[in-house]
């Protein structure tokens, strides 16, 4: 009588996580792979990454000048940028992430392996587009002559918080979208809603001190990770001219710590069905 070899994921313990780090190898061909399809045989290649923020740059510096010229302290362009190239980096990462189990559906119905890789290899390759984007906030700050104080060795921290909250909704959704697959098209709905809702062309400050806004609208808005991240980028490129408000930063971390916590459990729980229903 033949044997048969049943390979089985991991427990809901340390196994699991063991097998992620014992996969790494698969994370690194996958990120690369991405990397790869993205960038070659392309028509404009890198440039596209350059190109994409850049757009989204021009419209909401025109809305800044439109709304207030004296909103920011500095030139509108620079300040719309440094809030533009993280926001970029979290809406990719939530479309990349939402779609990658679909996109690569013929993996995972071949071989086991931690399906947590997928998801976490693409948020790398927006990584990648977010690095190369930062030519545009280097140019801008040695056109205008602005030079970072201190508040620079912050900055990490701030990037650290962007790339969790969008690891924790891309794993939640990405996770969502393999047994609804109608749920794709409201993704693009959330991104760009999340887009107008941050402060990208506006400041935190004016919103929490405006009179016209109700008191329970200002704490709803706090609860957009990308408020804290958007203002500390700008505290820690710009300096004290751009303050960050101590219970928006608690209130993001801490919606931040839920997203990854929750959007991993759900993940993790639902992981086993991928095969069979993808």
């Amino acid at each position: 009588m033949k044997q048969r070899t049943v390979i089985e994921a991991g427990d809901n313990g340390l196994g699991y996580w063991k097998d992620l780090w014992a996969y790494r190898g698969l994370f690194r061909f996958l990120a690369w792979r991405d990397l790869l399809v993205r960038y070659k045989q392309t028509v404009i290649g890198v440039a596209w990454a350059v190109i994409r923020p850049l757009l989204t740059i021009v419209v909401f510096s025109f809305f800044a000048e439109l709304m207030d010229m004296e909103t920011f302290a500095l030139p509108a362009v620079l300040v719309v940028t440094a809030a533009t190239l993280p926001m970029q980096l979290f809406t990719s990462a939530l479309n990349e992430a939402s779609n990658s189990l679909i996109s690569n559906s013929g993996l995972i119905t071949k071989v086991f392996f931690p399906r947590l890789i997928i998801p976490l290899s693409t948020i790398i390759v927006c990584l990648v587009d977010f690095a190369i984007t930062l030519v545009i906030l280097i140019g801008l700050m040695f056109y205008y002559n602005v030079v970072p104080d201190s508040n620079i060795i912050y900055l990490p921290l701030f990037l650290l918080l962007l790339l969790m909250a969008s690891l924790g909704a891309g794993v939640f959704l990405s996770a969502v979208n393999v047994k609804y697959r109608d749920f794709r098209y409201i993704i693009p709905f959330i991104v760009q809603v999340a887009l107008y809702v941050s402060p990208i062309a506006f400041k935190t400050e004016r919103i929490l001190a405006s009179e016209r806004i109700p008191d329970f609208l200002k704490w709803l808005y706090s609860f957009n990770p990308m408020v804290a991240v958007i203002d500390g980028f700008r505290w820690s490129l710009f300096g004290e001219q751009f303050k960050i408000d101590q219970t928006s930063i608690f209130i993001s971390i801490c919606v931040t710590v839920f997203l990854v916590v929750a959007g991993t459990w759900y993940f993790r729980k639902v992981e086993k069905n991928f095969a069979d229903i993808i």
